[in-house]
């Protein structure tokens, strides 16, 4: 009978074959996650052996790298790579390589099944650089001190099939001293117009500094609250986003860096503008195929879908629906 060891290096061989062979095709996000899977390393501690090397990469980034939703780009996010190779044990180049192999205009083979209409995960890649950079200029740290208990959102699609808007309310945890304000981000449909879009603070925060990008359709806004939280205490807050500026939604998706508590999702439809299915769907990432797709019964009274994740994960939740 084969012992335990027998087992774990037939196991580390396994693995070490798998990193062997996503190491030279890729793509980078799915190497990145085996070399750091490989090397047993949570997020936190490659980040710490990061700093040590010089270079200051957060843990939201490293999640959004091993995860496809961001690739490494500015000369500050390469060094990480190169320190990464190092940290992670693998051949020197092995990484940077991949990058420099990947085809940002269609982004890894395969995924084009299932995309949004009109969005293109290059475009997709180019709208979570500039995220980064107008969370930069807000001054936002990757870990933003709460840990979200409940979050429901309402969308609202019009008589011209547009995206109207969305409220948004939160029920956080802070895990530290001194959060007294949320960052949120409205990521408008293909064509919409930042600069004509406007934030609601609804209940028990107040509108800050506001960031628009009108290539990407990004909009990035500070809630203030009216209190400042101690690590434990918990907060509701409430928002709205009015849009409007695009023409036909086809579908509304919400992204995860990290897993939190319940998510509910409503899409609440003009009774001039119904589809004619509608369905919800999971992805791990932007690069990666959709998933856990379930055909959604369009309620008669309320003209409306939801959903509900009772725990979130990692990843992206949504509802998309067919017009014709």
């Amino acid at each position: 009978m084969p012992h335990a060891t027998q087992h774990a290096d037939v196991a580390d061989d396994v693995v070490a074959a798998e990193l062997d062979t996503v190491l030279r095709g890729g793509p980078f996000h799915v190497a990145l996650r085996a070399a750091i899977a490989a090397r047993g390393l949570p997020l936190q501690r490659v980040q710490h052996h990061l700093s040590r090397h010089g270079v200051k990469v957060g843990v939201t980034s490293l999640s959004y790298w091993q995860q496809g939703a961001r690739r490494p780009q500015r000369p500050e996010s390469l060094r990480a790579v190169r320190a990464l190779e190092e940290i992670l044990h693998l051949p020197e180049e092995s990484l940077i390589r991949l990058l420099a192999n990947a085809d940002d205009s269609d982004g890894p083979a395969g995924i084009g099944q299932g995309r949004p209409a009109g969005r293109s995960y290059r475009s997709l890649l180019a709208a979570s650089d500039i995220l980064e950079q107008l969370l930069a200029e807000l001054e936002c740290p990757p870990d933003d001190g709460l840990h979200t208990l409940g979050h429901h959102e309402r969308v609202c699609i019009g008589a011209r099939r547009e995206l109207l808007g969305r409220e948004s309310q939160h029920i956080v945890r802070a895990h530290r001293d001194g959060v007294d304000r949320f960052v949120a981000v409205h990521h408008g449909d293909p064509g919409c117009a930042p600069e004509r879009m406007t934030l609601q603070a609804l209940e028990n925060c107040r509108a800050g500094r506001i960031r628009r990008h009108h290539d990407t359709g990004v909009l990035v806004a500070e809630l203030l609250f009216d209190t400042r939280l101690r690590a434990g205490d918990t907060f509701l807050f409430r928002y709205a986003v009015e849009d409007g500026t695009a023409e036909a939604s086809r579908e509304y998706v919400r992204g995860f860096g990290a897993a939190g508590g319940q998510y509910a999702l409503q899409i609440r439809f003009d009774e001039n503008a119904l589809p004619v299915r509608c369905h919800r769907f999971t992805q791990h990432s932007p690069a990666a195929p959709r998933g856990g797709r379930q055909e959604l019964p369009l309620s008669d009274r309320h003209r409306s879908v939801h959903l509900v994740e009772p725990r979130v994960r990692s990843g992206m939740v949504g509802i998309g629906w067919d017009w014709e």
